[in-house]
């Protein structure tokens, strides 16, 4: 089970921290990952990460502003998003999977129920 958290309303240029704590005590065999949704709109990748906090993954619309990190002691996965514009405004969802990192949402297995992030201008 996963437990999205951190969202809110922030102005543009502004930074937020989402966390996403898991159940379970083998959360260091999932590969990570945060995705988006907007209204009408397919659920996008955002960041990922490996079974090691060494292997990260980013789309090149966040790249160089959003870092993802995990504490496996803590079965917890973070989002660091820095320099927030209004188009990174949606639900943002972490997922597990087993694993190996994957890009597409249909390869996640486990998913938590979303925080809202709203980037005003």
């Amino acid at each position: 089970q996963l437990q999205a958290s951190g969202g809110g309303l922030v102005q543009a240029g502004g930074s937020l921290r989402l966390s996403c704590a898991a159940s379970g005590r083998t959360f260091s065999w999932y590969a990570m990952g945060w995705f988006r949704q907007t209204l009408g709109k397919e659920r996008e990748f955002v960041a990922g990460i490996g079974l090691n906090a060494g292997s990260t993954y980013y789309a090149e619309s966040v790249k160089g502003r959003f870092t993802i990190s995990r504490d496996n002691a803590e079965n917890t996965v973070f989002l660091h998003m820095n320099s927030l514009k209004p188009e990174d405004t949606a639900v943002y969802y972490c997922a597990a999977r087993l694993f190996v990192h994957q890009i597409s949402p249909d390869e996640y297995e486990y998913w938590g129920q979303g925080t809202l992030v709203t980037v005003s201008s």
